[in-house]
Formats: C-alpha cells, sequence, structure tokens
C-alpha cells in the first residue's frame, strides 16, 4: 500500500448506484447510476425497484468507475461502502457487492455510515477538514446538526446535535412539490419554480418558538409546515382561485431554509466552531447555499459546500469516507458486516 491509500466507495442507500474511487483527497472516479425515473411514476423512492437497479446497475457501474479513473480493481487499497442508515434491501446489495470483492481481492473491508459520508466528501474539493466543524445535512431522510471533530468518529469524534423528528427537509421538499403538481424529485423543480416567484406567503417556521427551543433548540420539523402548505393551496383550489406555484414554492423554500440555517448557526455559535459544512442532497438548493453564506458571514463563520454533484448521494464520499480510515489505521470492518438500516451516526465504522 503507498503512502496515499487509494479507495474505491459503493454507495446503495437509496436510489443511486455509486461508484467512487479516490486517491487522498484526488477524486479519480465518480460513476453513478441512478433509478429516480423509475420512481417518479410512484411519487417516491419504492425499495423493492431500488434494489433491483441496484442489481443491475452494480457491475456496470463498477468497471465505468475503474475505467474513468484509469485502475483495475486489483490496484485498490481498500473497498468501502456504505452499511447503513438507508433501504434495507438497497444496503444489501452494496454490502454483498464489497464484501465479495474485499475477499476475492483480498482488501480490508470498511463498512461506514452514510451521513459521515457526506461530511468526508468535502475534502475531495476543499482539503482537510477543519476539526472540529459543524456539519448541517439535510436530505430527504435527514436534517442533522453534528459536531464533527474526527469524521472517522473515533473518540467520540462526531456528536449529534439535533435532528428531525419527522419528516426530513427533502422528504417535504418532494411532498411539497407534489402538491403543486411538480415532478419527483421534488426538490430541483421547487428551487426552480422558486426562482419566479417572490415570498409573499408566510408560513410556519417549526419548532422555532420559546417554548420549543427549550426542548428542541436543535432539531427540525417539518411535517406541520408541509400541512400548512396542503392547506392553504386547498383553500385556493375550494375558492376557484389559481395557485401562484412560483410564490407557493418560493414562500416554502424560504421557511425551510430560514429554520435550517437559524439552527445551524446558532449551534455553530454555541459550540464555538469556526465552519459550518453544509451537505446532503438538499446543500444543492441554490437559496440554501445563499442564506447560510449570508448569515454565517454575520457571525465570522466560514462556510463550505461541496458542488452540487458532490451533494446527492455518490461513491465518490464513501470512497473519501474510507481514505481517513486506511490513513488513520481504522481497524477494517469483518467480513461478516452487517447493513444496517438505521445505523446511528455516531457509530461510524462497522
Amino acid at each position: 500500500m503507498s503512502d496515499v491509500p487509494l479507495v474505491l466507495g459503493i454507495e446503495t442507500s437509496c436510489d443511486e448506484t455509486g461508484v467512487g474511487i479516490v486517491r487522498g483527497h484526488e477524486l479519480l472516479a465518480d460513476a453513478v447510476a441512478s433509478s429516480v425515473e423509475e420512481h417518479a411514476r410512484f411519487g417516491g423512492v419504492v425499495p423493492e425497484v431500488a434494489s433491483r437497479a441496484h442489481l443491475e446497475a452494480m457491475v456496470p457501474t463498477l468497471e465505468r468507475a475503474c475505467e474513468t479513473a484509469g485502475v483495475t480493481l486489483g490496484d485498490v487499497d481498500a473497498i468501502a461502502v456504505t452499511s447503513g442508515p438507508g433501504l434495507a434491501g438497497a444496503l444489501l446489495v452494496g454490502v454483498a457487492a464489497a464484501k465479495a470483492l474485499a475477499l476475492s481481492l483480498g482488501k480490508p473491508l470498511y463498512g461506514v455510515n452514510h451521513l459521515a459520508s457526506h461530511v468526508a466528501v468535502d475534502q475531495l474539493e476543499h482539503g482537510a477538514l477543519p476539526e472540529p466543524c459543524l456539519a448541517m445535512l439535510v436530505s430527504g431522510g435527514h436534517s442533522s446538526l453534528l459536531r464533527v471533530s474526527d469524521v472517522t468518529g473515533d473518540h467520540d469524534g462526531i456528536v449529534p446535535l439535533g435532528a428531525t423528528i419527522d419528516d426530513a427537509a427533502g422528504e417535504a421538499f418532494d411532498k411539497v412539490a407534489r402538491l403543486l403538481g411538480l415532478p419527483f424529485p421534488g426538490g430541483p423543480h421547487i428551487d426552480r419554480a422558486a426562482r419566479e416567484g417572490s415570498v409573499t406567503i408566510d408560513f410556519p417556521r417549526g419548532l422555532t418558538s420559546r417554548r420549543d427551543l427549550e426542548r428542541h433548540r436543535f432539531d427540525f420539523s417539518f411535517s406541520g409546515l408541509k400541512t400548512a402548505v396542503a392547506r392553504w393551496v386547498e383553500a385556493r383550489e375550494r375558492a376557484g382561485e389559481p395557485v401562484p406555484v412560483a410564490d407557493v414554492a418560493a414562500s416554502f423554500q424560504e421557511a425551510v431554509c430560514d429554520v435550517l440555517v437559524r439552527k445551524a448557526v446558532d449551534a455553530a455559535v454555541t459550540e464555538g466552531v469556526e465552519d459550518i459544512l453544509v451537505g446532503g442532497g438538499v446543500a444543492a438548493n441554490s437559496r440554501l447555499r445563499v442564506l447560510t453564506e449570508e448569515r454565517a458571514a454575520q457571525h465570522g463563520i466560514r462556510v463550505r459546500v461541496p458542488r452540487p454533484g458532490l451533494c446527492t448521494d455518490n461513491g465518490a464520499m464513501v470512497a473519501a469516507l474510507g481514505v481517513e480510515m486506511v490513513a488513520r489505521g481504522r481497524t477494517p470492518s469483518a467480513l461478516n458486516l452487517p447493513a444496517d438500516s438505521s445505523q446511528p451516526v455516531t457509530e461510524v465504522l462497522v
């Protein structure tokens, strides 16, 4: 093994089959096969469809990644794979593939956490992580605030400060998009529609009242916001009035981003952390990026956000975390590595 590890990462936690190859902090390949079009007609991800799509895409995606990177499977120093959290069946496909590769190639296997991978991927664009930093992870399944002092999780290196207690931000985007007649996945379409609209509707900000902040200062709730949008739209339709889709999208998006950024900046100030890292699929949202930069700057806090292609699920992020595991001498996973759909973020390496 060279001083700079070459790691192959496999990601199958939801509807993207991702294979990434990373050497140190250099991204050599990021091959992704998405099954989103197969789920679009259902208005959401169907676990059984996702699992079958992973099975069909795994070998071609592996081959494409190796060809892009100009390496063979035998060249890699280690195999990393998302072991959780995610859809159980989808995770099993990736874990089984990683075990087969590790066993046949005689390479160490690292089963890593999906959320921690979203933190590690930023190193491929901006270099080594500032430790500590405050990670705000927002996606279809998660809205989390984490204090990260060691991305590999060693010695309580990742401490959860807050999380969603019902709908995650990305889930709310999908549901509101459906209400507005916009396609799945909803995030990009609401972002696009919002640019043509104005923030004219005062939708609620969940868990921001004084009473809520006493118990859920850094937690998130978007279920009430989703319901408020639905009631507003239904009231317009009952009255026979047109629904101003762009204005609703802009007002809804502002409510989500306002709460996310408000709590992230508050957590960073409270923890005395000078860097906020934004990750997960919703990190691609243009308003979230701008608002985070503006409010963080008021407190002298720096913001790091990977380019949009690295925010969504991909194998590169898993490989990036795998590189850290190898470089820091973490003990590899056993070949009886399980797939854990509810793996806690504090369990970075299985």
